[in-house]
């Protein structure tokens, strides 16, 4: 289990001006005040929150996924959340965690990280960002 939120936390802090913060004895992954992921864990297990679009209706299908409480659910929030001894799809999640960087992100940072790889992180999506497209641009 602290394997898995050590790379977990590892793969959000890779993303651009990404800082860890701990409210409510969680961590909370954010962009510029904006908090894009929320890892928390339990004796009974451990879980992560992200903010989703297009793969949020997809998510909900996973038995291990759910709306976010708090309200944050009818917002585009998922929360996934695991037993000790689950199986665990990691690269899913990561997934997520990138999805739910991009869906906050600022249009400048975008425009960064589909610049000429300044960055060091992998090359951004082929096609353009969800808050691009959402923006019309």
């Amino acid at each position: 289990m602290r394997r898995l939120i050590r790379e977990l936390r590892k793969h959000a802090l890779s993303f651009p001006e990404t800082r860890e913060d701990h409210p409510w004895e969680h961590s909370a992954f954010k962009l510029k005040g904006k908090t894009f992921l929320f890892v928390g864990a339990e004796s009974e297990g451990w879980g992560i929150s992200v903010k989703l679009e297009e793969s949020h209706a997809s998510a909900l299908t996973k038995p291990f996924a759910s709306p976010t409480r708090y309200g944050l659910g009818k917002h585009g929030w998922v929360s996934a959340k695991f037993g000790p001894k689950d199986a665990v799809p990691l690269d899913a999640l990561k997934r997520w965690i990138e999805e739910s960087y991009y869906v906050i992100a600022p249009l400048k940072v975008l425009k960064q990280l589909e610049g000429d790889g300044i960055t060091g992180k992998k090359a951004a999506p082929r096609r353009a960002p969800v808050r691009a497209r959402r923006s019309g641009q």
